[in-house]
């Protein structure tokens, strides 16, 4: 049945595609792509008509669903046919005001997958943001997942462009597998769109500021002064510098980027900063989990700044589908914990490892604690927490580390806007 939907809905796309003729920017990677692709609206929407993908629209279902401008039937099979009706409406009649751009996130979790949506839709600017360990228990190892993700840009089009992150030396490779034409983006010196003098704006306790990342970013000689609000970390950077990458290539300027810029934010649990309770400052990072992102969280937790007396507290559940490489995984990431964190709080069987490698590193028994679901390690949390103190809370999707953010947030109540998974599909 799902494939029976998943052939209606692409059949309808590709004629409305056909006949509509947008701009399409396709956003992969193993991290940072809902970053990176809200970033790329936000900037995008100063001189275009654009539409992003919604939520985790980046599968053979979702993509149709994004380009159609259809919600998903989810359980319900009445509601998929009133979605595939919608479909074949949109492909007899068209779409009146069609979006002049789409920005398309194309998500992988085996082989094959990247080039089952290029059948889909081939994008005329690709964008890889990273490559990370995510989902190598289906792909294999790190070289497995980059040859997966380079599909994307070696479909690209000769008069099309690579945006590439010029940090990430296996994305730098892909470049050669490229006709199109590339921009590459990041810290790197040598990088296309490049970040200078990054730091931390940190509102703790009763100074209820604005918190989130300064830089500045510079091209051709060009610098600008960036402040993206709520946003921690490289990640959301990276987001900023390929939008700003995409921006350029389509004709803005580097004023009009960093003004736009000034309007992003990041997705719900993508290292979004936000009130605590007892006047203390949460990270929310829940949306997924890899090596990769869980070690630059700890980096950005370790260098956010502390009130006198207060505590850096990490919160880390487990890290799934990462087959082979999950031991060593996790206990990359305890070790990491042990440098960067004052309170460590391990949740799910896997992090065992990481519990163990942290204690191995000389982190004391009062400061390490391993529980087996959320609810625990919430109330625990909830317990610990002191005025001033920064809480970092990651996991992968399925150990739903939502609900410890909502446990121990400033303003439960705006807990539908803010987290992630939120809506009636995940209760």
């Amino acid at each position: 049945m799902k494939k029976l939907i998943a052939s209606c809905l692409t059949s309808c796309a590709k004629k409305v595609l056909a006949r509509e003729q947008p701009l399409v920017i396709g956003v992969t990677g193993s991290v940072g792509k809902s970053s990176a692709k809200e970033a790329l609206g936000t900037v995008l929407r100063g001189k275009f008509d654009v539409r992003v993908s919604p939520k985790n629209y980046n599968n053979e279902l979702g993509l149709p669903l994004a380009i159609l401008g259809l919600p998903s039937g989810g359980k319900s099979p009445f509601r998929w046919l009133s979605v595939l009706a919608g479909a074949t409406s949109r492909r007899m009649f068209g779409i009146k005001d069609y979006p002049k751009v789409l920005v398309l996130e194309m998500g992988v979790d085996r082989p094959g997958d990247l080039a089952k949506l290029l059948d889909i839709v081939v994008p005329q600017i690709g964008v890889v943001t990273a490559v990370g360990e995510a989902h190598a228990e289906f792909l294999g190892s790190l070289d497995d997942v980059a040859e997966e993700k380079s599909t994307l840009v070696k479909h690209l089009p000769k008069d099309g462009w690579a945006v590439l992150n010029a940090d990430d030396e296996r994305v730098m490779a892909m470049r050669a597998k490229s006709k199109a034409g590339t921009m590459t983006f990041g810290f790197n010196d040598g990088a296309d769109v490049q970040a200078l003098e990054m730091s931390v704006s940190y509102a703790f306790g009763d100074e209820r500021g604005e918190s989130g990342m300064h830089l500045k970013i510079a091209h051709k000689g060009n610098v600008v002064p960036v402040f993206l609000p709520e946003v921690l970390g490289r990640q959301g950077v990276y987001a900023a510098l390929a939008a700003a990458a995409v921006g350029l290539l389509r004709g803005m300027n580097l004023i009009e980027i960093s003004d736009r810029l000034r309007q992003f934010q990041p997705p719900p649990g993508r290292m979004r900063a936000m009130p605590g309770i007892k006047w203390t400052m949460l990270i929310d990072d829940t949306y997924n989990s890899s090596p990769v992102a869980a070690l630059a969280a700890l980096d950005v937790l370790k260098e956010i700044p502390l009130a006198a007396g207060a505590k850096r507290i990490a919160v880390l559940g487990d890290m799934l589908e990462l087959g082979g490489l999950s031991v060593e995984g996790h206990q990359r990431v305890g070790r990491k914990a042990a440098e960067c964190a004052d309170l460590l709080v391990f949740v799910g069987e896997r992090m065992g490892d990481a519990e163990a490698a942290a204690k191995a590193a000389g982190v004391s028994a009062d400061r390490a604690f391993h529980f087996g679901s959320v609810e625990e390690a919430g109330h625990f949390v909830q317990d610990r927490m002191k005025k001033g103190d920064v809480v970092l809370v990651k996991g992968s999707q399925g150990m739903r580390m939502e609900k410890i953010v909502k446990e121990v947030m400033a303003d439960p109540l705006s807990a539908p806007r803010l987290l992630v998974r939120q809506d009636a599909d995940w209760k």
